[in-house]
């Protein structure tokens, strides 16, 4: 049997950490997180790479920024060709398995994954791919998130994540009773707290609307809006629409149930790990591909580098983390592929042929607070590409069709007080605009981008002609109660021990 540990990787959709106890939150109602996070190692200063779905979640599994890999939008395909967690993993001796959303596009639907348990969520073909040219309204959302919210008895999304967890727990078992004697790598994505603002009744009335926090900014008038928070609120339809606190509230106390019912699927796999006697020598990590605005500044969702949109969790716990640790180091996402190659005990300069962008966390010290985290916007809602760089308690905004930002996020959280024309921080302006010139060729990033966009258009077009060919995953389930022809006693009896609980 092998040594390594098996990982447990745990994502979530739009789920900002600040909502979570771990994080500060004084109501949300989220045992099984707390407990991780009690028992394991919070990253109080955690990243998203791109503030959008897809392009964070193809960051995230090759280990390397998306302006390197071609993750411009939530159409945009993932070469085969580039190693993902998944192969890395599976060079490394592990058995690898898929469950839940990935947005993975393009013909290729497993990136490495031996096995997928569920099809995908949304579109692999280039249907959601950006638009530059488009300015006005072109969204996924609109303003029908605000006024159809609240508790529902059940929505497509709900059953999605029934079933994700569902499966994937189910695979636990079947693992365990297997013969398989490599250690797994389970990645496990829901797409909880994500918008719509809906949740269960259950989870709806474990909050009262008068404890619900409301937005530290609650909404700013036209003029205080940057360029970039306008666009948004155009792309989204929300631009002056007049949005009420009783709205507000309902959304917020409804994302809030959500969490919890997130919570309660991760409590689903957590009782797998331990019924199967596995969780010991399990590292489960805990993270969301992007954050959520819920109302702050009247923006919603993501796409902007504020600090609600780009902020995840990020709790490590089980083999090989001690208990109760809490570490100041800023991480990013793009830091987990080199984490679990770490904890397979692989040296990451010897791990493939890539050149990651990330650093193992659990080899990172608990307390260096300049450490530098990398984002970029590269999708809709921007007519170039934009860059972010926090290091220290300073966060630099860049983009050649906006003006740009510096905020300092540590005395001012709600980053209302833009720094860039105090003079007392003329050099660190200049300090970060010269590390973006270094690190991006913006001008080469946007001609690519374009022509990305004007191909993926053209395909689209072509392929409504003619018959209709679909590259979406339709996973093969193996139906293990059923008797064949083997003896029935030998088919009723086989069975997996209870496992003692400690």
């Amino acid at each position: 049997m092998s040594t390594q540990p098996n990982i447990l990787l745990i994502q979530t959709d739009q789920l900002v950490s600040s909502v979570l106890r771990s994080y500060g939150d004084p109501i949300c109602h989220a045992p099984n997180l707390d407990a991780l996070a009690n028992n394991g190692l919070v990253f109080e200063t955690a990243y998203c790479n791109f503030p959008l779905c897809g392009p964070s979640r193809f960051s995230m599994a090759t280990g390397q920024m998306a302006s390197k890999v071609g993750a411009w939008d939530n159409g945009a395909e993932w070469p085969a060709e580039i190693p993902t967690y998944a192969h890395y993993m599976r060079h490394a001796g592990y058995l690898t398995c898929l469950s839940g959303k990935m947005h993975f596009v393009g013909p290729d639907q497993l990136h490495g994954f031996e096995e997928r348990l569920t099809s995908d969520i949304y579109p692999s073909d280039f249907l959601w791919s950006a638009d530059w040219n488009q300015t006005d309204f072109h969204g996924a959302t609109d303003e029908r998130m605000l006024r159809d919210c609240g508790p529902c008895e059940r929505s497509v999304q709900i059953d999605y994540d029934d079933e994700t967890a569902f499966h994937a727990a189910r695979w636990l078992f079947d693992y365990r009773r297997s013969s398989e004697n490599r250690p797994f790598f389970l990645h496990v994505s829901f797409t909880h707290p994500h918008d719509p603002y809906l949740c269960l009744p259950k989870h709806w009335d474990l909050y009262r609307d008068e404890d619900i926090p409301m937005p530290a900014v609650f909404s700013l008038p036209d003029v205080a809006h940057d360029a970039h928070s306008l666009a948004l609120l155009r792309n989204h339809g929300l631009l002056g629409l007049d949005v009420s606190e009783a709205q507000v509230r309902r959304a917020r106390r409804a994302y809030y149930g959500a969490v919890s019912y997130i919570d309660e699927k991760v409590g689903e796999l957590l009782e797998a790990l331990d019924g199967t006697g596995l969780r010991e020598n399990t590292l489960i990590i805990f993270t969301s591909d992007h954050g959520e605005m819920l109302g702050e500044r009247g923006l919603w969702l993501k796409k902007n580098f504020y600090e609600p949109a780009m902020r995840v969790p990020m709790i490590l716990s089980g083999a090989g983390v001690s208990t109760g640790q809490r570490s100041r180091t800023p991480v990013s996402l793009i830091d987990i592929l080199p984490t679990c190659l770490g904890a397979a005990g692989r040296e990451i300069l010897e791990a493939g042929p890539e050149d990651l962008d990330g650093t193992n966390m659990l080899a990172l010290p608990l307390d260096d607070a300049n450490r530098a985290v990398y984002a970029e916007i590269l999708s809709e809602g921007t007519p170039a590409p934009a860059f972010m760089i926090r290091r220290g308690s300073l966060k630099y905004i860049s983009c050649s069709a906006y003006p740009p930002m510096l905020f300092d996020v540590s005395s001012d959280p709600t980053e209302i007080n833009n720094l860039i024309d105090d003079p007392a921080c003329r050099e660190q302006r200049a300090m970060f605009a010269d590390e973006v010139a270094a690190r991006w060729n913006e001008q080469a990033l946007k001609l690519d981008i374009r022509r990305s966009q004007q191909r993926r258009k053209f395909i689209m077009e072509s392929m409504t002609q003619g018959a209709p060919v679909s590259w979406d995953y339709t996973p093969q389930h193996r139906e293990s109660w059923f008797r064949g022809q083997e003896n029935y006693n030998d088919w009723a009896f086989s069975h997996l021990p209870a496992h003692s609980r400690s």
